[in-house]
């Protein structure tokens, strides 16, 4: 056995050989990490000729034989059909006593070099009677049918899957396929089939590099009804043993194939091969409602120990008794319903007898219940920070513990002071303590609250160059979201090598099955928070390679929607999978979307800043009368009582007419400005404007002249703004609708973007709300009634009037002659003097100041910029505090940055 790998592994012993061996490919194919030599290493075989192929990498394994382990080093190489050779290095390290007889390895008493192995289990004496339960030549049986027989109900009017092609599969897959469905055929667990939706099936290689067959029912669980059996509550279940003295527990075999497919749609579960298509008479892995399937067969079977002696969760049992006398009669009732029901156990993850035992991720003790050290791992091997950055990346995970760590503030103080960046770092012994006592209160209760099933599970994960990182949460009693539990995982060597776009899904697979337990199978779906967009696609995506195909297989008995969320808003699990305790093993540069696409853009972090705001309002001397007497009103005086109307204190807020109050903290501050300023969605708005986004939430004193100084300090603007020229009024008649009068106009001659040139912007006169239509400056008359039609009428109906200056496209015969059918009125402005078209000529003005502020530096993307331009402007504040979207009968704009 090697530490890892759950199977026996095929070992050679030779005293011919000098040194140990390891099989590459084997060595490949279990992850295991490899280590590169300085100098590649010769071989020579024992015909004494040199082998070509040189040693280049090494590998350090514990390995154990017959209950002792050893730590060994193994020259990786090709060995052919030999996964590993024990050598004469090994052997005279190890010194066993070998029988030749029989080829037999024994010591007579400890090695010297081998440490305590964990000895594989052995059925106790009690239970001798039943060893046909444990036995793997009777689970090959096909079983019979029962009430528990899985369906497959397909959705009503549902539209059946078309039929899947054929995965190219190599010499050595094809060979194992064919012994798969012979042996299975034989077994009596699959048939011959003419079934029209056959699935796609493809191989996945298991832990000790054999091949398991796998099919992808992701489109047959797409238009299954599902069962909606309730799976257990974990808080149940481990409350039902809190007395319990000592403990057994049994797995079963292939828990799901124990089950058969329900006569007559055992047709919906064909997989389809290059010798033919087959189907399942036993339920397969990969479908939908086995979970809950499988579940609903346990409990009835064990339904009158539930509680009682036993509890379920799928194919693990637990046993359990509060006297040690009675639990041999406990287990051997298990065992006789198992074998009534024709039900095997697998010997090797049995435990019989102990007083400590892991059950749904929880060590379960006579003395009570705690959680798994894997839980926890992640914060308490965090190792002391190394620099600035490294501070600020541990502040940043615990930071939103905060309200549920006493005195947070006094203690973290060494560790704020010294993540400013003026501060030359410099880890003290108070640094050191501060470090220690956050870590020791972020892992105590109630920072990690137990799992409630009733409740949706919200998962964030994020991947970086070195390590996966996550946390799972729930929102507590409090209503505030809390953890339930960390991951922080270093990649092994192949996964290190893989690219973000495959890095990043690892992270949601890696979670979801670390925390099975919890999430295997939920009503509610799983929130799956992640800060790359590109995988809010990739549950549904049509086409994978093996590698996603595989782990969408995995992820079928998960139900979870993956949503985006900007990375500075999902600092825990970034700042975990970033710790500088894991390899610093840089990652090869990976872009997904060109780098100038998010210039300039500056993420919302305003449940942060929230957060922030909370602390600070408690800490400002300067309101703390304020605060208490609106957290007092009702018992103050009716002439001090009004001085206080307007405020009001909720959600641990101060509110000054239903805006936020900030207190006097320049950061915070600075974060706003620049929120609603700065970000895409604001758009380098000048005072007014910038000062009005703020007003919708956020209130302080001075804020107006902050604001003011803010945007004339602002580079970008000076450089991309023109400055106002004032010219003679000539207005036009004022509409009295929105969209009966429209202005229009070209921006022309841009550099090309996604193959067009020029900008069509339209304009309501009344509301000023505007849309910005890339087209090119070919467009013909024709061209442009289409424009109209597919992005303004469409939308708003047809004008009464319309005004444009009098080029050749805008006062063609072909739109006087539409314009005349549709009752149109169109008007142009006077020749050479625009500004009788004021609104167009500011608005044109306005966007080339956007775009100029947004766009990269060869300011060829600017059509991916006119989205956001339109937003912006049209989330604008006209005359009379008149906001665009009202005028035109919509509601307020929201957007980061927007209000």
């Amino acid at each position: 056995m090697v530490k890892g790998i759950m199977d026996p592994i095929s070992t050679l012993v030779d005293s011919g050989s000098s040194k140990n061996f390891l099989d590459l490919k084997f060595a490949q194919e279990q992850n295991i990490p490899l280590t590169k030599l300085v100098n590649p290493r010769t071989v020579i075989a024992i015909d004494g000729k040199e082998i070509p192929d040189k040693i280049k990498h090494k590998a350090t394994l514990e390995v154990e034989v017959e209950g002792w382990t050893f730590d060994v080093t193994f020259f990786v190489m090709d060995l052919g059909d030999t996964n590993m050779i024990l050598g004469l290095e090994w052997l005279q390290e190890a010194d066993p006593d070998i029988n030749w007889k029989t080829l037999e390895i024994s010591w007579k008493e400890k090695p010297i070099t081998a440490k305590a192995g964990k000895e594989l289990p052995i059925i106790p004496e009690e239970f001798l009677e039943f060893l046909d339960v444990f036995s793997e030549e009777l689970f090959k049986k096909l079983p019979e049918h029962r009430p528990f027989d899985c369906n497959i109900d397909f959705k009503e009017d549902a539209e059946l899957p078309k039929p899947a092609k054929v995965y190219p599969l190599s010499p050595i897959e094809s060979r194992t396929i064919k012994e798969f469905i012979d042996q299975e055929l034989v077994d009596g667990k699959i048939r011959p089939s003419k079934s029209p939706i056959a699935s796609p099936c493809f191989f996945v290689k298991k832990k000790d590099g054999s091949l398991r067959l796998v099919t992808d029912y992701r489109k047959i669980n797409d238009i299954t009804v599902p069962y909606q059996f309730p799976m257990p509550l974990q808080v149940e279940l481990v409350d039902q043993v809190k007395n319990a003295k000592v403990y057994s527990k049994l797995d079963l075999r292939w828990g799901f194939n124990n089950i058969r497919i329900k006569e007559g749609d055992e047709w919906k579960t064909a997989f389809r091969t290059a010798y033919g298509i087959y189907e399942y008479l036993v339920m397969p892995f990969g479908l939908k409602n086995a979970p809950a399937v499988l579940q609903c067969m346990m409990n009835h079977i064990f339904r009158h120990l539930l509680g009682v002696t036993v509890v379920v969760y799928m194919d693990d049992i637990l046993i359990f008794s509060e006297k040690e006398e009675e639990h041999a009669e406990h287990v051997k009732e298990v065992l006789r319903i198992l074998r009534e029901n024709n039900l095997y156990a697998k010997l090797a993850k049995c435990e019989f007898f102990v007083k400590r035992v892991i059950f749904l991720g929880l060590v379960i003790t006579p003395e009570g219940i705690s959680m798994e050290e894997e839980k926890i791992k992640a914060i308490t091997e965090w190792n002391a920070p190394r620099k600035i950055k490294e501070v600020q990346a541990f502040l940043g995970f615990v930071n939103f513990y905060r309200r549920f760590i006493a005195e947070f503030s006094k203690i973290a103080r060494p560790l704020h002071d010294l993540s400013k960046k003026e501060t030359k770092f410099e880890w003290s012994q108070e640094c050191q303590q501060a470090f220690e006592e956050i870590k020791k209160r972020v892992c105590k209760n109630p920072v990690l609250i137990h799992p409630d099933p009733d409740k949706p599970f919200i998962l964030e994960t994020d991947a970086s160059g070195v390590a996966i990182g996550a946390i799972l949460n729930q929102k507590g009693e409090d209503g505030y979201l809390h953890p339930i539990a960390y991951l922080s995982k270093s990649y092994n060597d192949a996964q290190r090598n893989y690219d973000t776009a495959n890095k990043e899904p690892l992270a949601i697979v890696e979670s979801l099955k670390h925390w099975r337990i919890y999430l295997e199978g939920t009503i509610q779906p799983i929130t799956v928070f992640t800060d790359h967009r590109n995988l809010e696609r990739w549950k549904n995506a049509e086409t994978f390679n093996r590698r996603h195909t595989r782990w969408h297989m995995e992820l079928a008995s998960f139900n979870f929607e993956i949503h985006y969320r900007p990375g500075k808003m999902s600092m825990k699990p970034d700042a975990l999978s970033r710790r500088h305790g894991h390899a610093d093993i840089p990652n090869p540069e990976q872009i997904m979307i060109a780098a100038e696409k998010f210039k300039g853009f500056k993420a919302n972090i305003e449940l942060d800043i929230i957060s922030i705001i909370r602390e600070g309002l408690l800490e400002d001397e300067s309101l703390t009368t304020l605060i208490s007497s609106t957290q007092n009103k009702e018992d103050l005086p009716p002439s001090i009582k009004k001085q206080y109307d307007k405020y009001e204190w909720k959600e641990d807020l101060l509110w000054y007419e239903g805006r936020i109050v900030i207190p006097e903290n320049k950061e915070v501050k600075l974060a706003i400005l620049e929120m609603h300023h700065d970000n895409p969605i604001a758009g380098h708005q000048g005072q007014a404007r910038t000062l009005e986004l703020i007003s919708r939430r956020y209130y302080w004193l001075a804020m107006k002249s902050q604001v003011n100084k803010f945007v004339e300090s602002c580079e970008v603007c000076q450089r991309s703004k023109g400055h106002k020229q004032f010219a003679p009024l000539k207005p036009l008649p004022i509409p009295q609708k929105p969209w009966e009068d429209i202005a229009y106009d070209y921006i022309v001659k841009l550099p090309e973007s996604q193959g067009l040139d020029s900008i069509l912007v339209v304009i309501d006169r009344f509301s000023r709300q505007a849309h910005f239509i890339p087209c090119l400056e070919s467009t013909n008359a024709e061209g442009v009634a289409d424009l109209f039609n597919q992005e303004v009428w469409k939308l708003h109906g047809l004008p009464k009037t319309t005004v444009s200056n009098r080029g050749p496209t805008f006062n063609s015969q072909f739109l006087r002659a539409l314009y005349a059918k549709l009752g149109i009125e169109p008007k142009f402005s006077t020749a050479f003097h625009p500004e009788t078209d004021g609104i167009t000529e500011r608005t044109n003005q306005w966007l080339e100041g956007f775009l100029r502020s947004f766009c990269n530096y060869r300011q060829d993307d600017w059509v991916r910029w006119l989205p956001n331009a339109e937003f912006c402007h049209n989330n604008q504040v006209i005359n009379l505090r008149l906001r665009i979207q009202t005028a035109t009968g919509g509601g307020h704009a929201s957007g980061k940055g927007s209000g």
